[in-house]
Parts: structure tokens; C-alpha cells; sequence
């Protein structure tokens, strides 16, 4: 559905805008399409603002934070969040080979991070139905039950961004074109 309309802070609705003054402190400036997107409706913008917040304040390094949102964005087919969140997580530091990984299906090598990336896939693939194995294998890596609960924060607000990105397709910001993905044929 391509027709919908990219908000400006100043074309929002006035509920909207303070969740779009935060993004776009956040993004030092600039104000993604997503959210631009997002900001038809003050309660997903706001939604995903709270969440933002949380999950950037969480436990989680910020490149271990873009290797569930990437690999989110991949599981859930979503190329606007490909782009996107491979730009950010090169920001972040990590390394390219993993984020080739993550964008052609693979976990990162280092173990940590591939924990982190195999949990976020077992989330979104099996709804949160996770198995013991899965649990214990992200467990065994060093990280606690606490942060297998954060990862599930960390997926919800990466679907809300993916499902918004699929629905309302935004167009790809010139600074992520070098990024785009286009999903593998199923």
C-alpha cells in the first residue's frame, strides 16, 4: 500500500509529533520514512517510541541490539528494515561478514552474537513457541533469563517496524540504497 503519506513533524497530527521530535533526535537529525510512516497513527508511533527508549537503555550493547533487529528484519521479509538496520549495525560496529551473515539467513560467527541472532530467529519463526533446546542454547552462551526476556522486547518492536514497513512500503532513504535486500524467493 504504497499511498501512505510521509509525515512531517509539521504535517503530523499534533499528537504524533512529540514521538517524531524524539526519533529524530535519536536519529541525530534525521527522521526515517518508517516513522514518517508510522506517525498516521499517534499509537503506533508512540508504542514504538516507549519501546525504543526501553530497549536502547536496556542490557544489550548497541551491536548486539542491531543483530536481533537485523536479523528480525530478515525473518520477517521486511527490505525497508534490511537496509535499514544493516546501515545501523555497521554503524554500531559490527563487523560486515556478520552482517552479511544475518543478511543471508546465517548467524554471526562469534558465539554471543550468534546466540543472540539464532534466538531472535526461533522467536519470530516459531511465534515465541521456543523449545527448552533453544532457551539453553542461548543461556550456555553466558547471557541470563533476563535478557532471553529483553530479546522479546527487543523482537517486538522490531516487528512493529517491519510489519509497518511491509504495509506501507515506504521508500528506501538515498543513505541506505548501498543497503537494499530484496527477500529470497520462498
Amino acid at each position: 500500500m504504497k499511498d501512505f503519506i510521509l509525515n512531517s513533524i509539521e504535517t503530523a497530527s499534533v499528537t504524533s509529533r512529540p514521538a517524531l521530535q524524539q526519533l529524530q533526535t535519536a536519529f541525530g537529525g534525521t527522521l526515517p520514512n518508517i516513522a514518517r510512516a508510522m506517525s498516521t497513527s499517534s499509537v503506533l508511533i508512540d508504542s514504538l517510541v516507549a519501546l525504543f527508549g526501553k530497549i536502547h537503555g536496556g542490557s544489550f550493547s548497541e551491536p548486539q541490539i542491531q543483530v536481533v533487529l537485523l536479523t528480525d528484519a530478515v525473518a520477517n521479509r521486511a527490505s525497508w528494515a534490511v537496509a535499514f538496520h544493516s546501515f545501523l549495525a555497521l554503524q554500531a560496529g559490527l563487523a560486515s561478514e556478520d552482517v552479511e551473515a544475518i543478511r543471508n539467513g546465517r548467524a554471526p560467527a562469534e558465539a554471543k552474537l550468534g546466540a543472540l541472532s539464532t534466538l531472535a530467529t526461533a522467536l519470530i519463526e516459531k511465534r515465541g513457541h521456543i523449545t527448552e533446546a533453544d532457551g539453553q542454547d542461548f543461556l550456555a552462551q553466558g547471557f541470563g533469563r533476563d535478557h532471553l526476556l529483553e530479546v522479546i522486547a527487543i523482537v517486538a518492536a522490531s516487528t512493529i517496524t517491519n510489519y509497518t514497513a511491509s504495509v506501507t512500503e515506504p521508500p528506501l532513504e538515498t543513505e541506505f540504497q548501498p543497503y537494499a535486500w530484496t527477500a529470497p524467493s520462498v
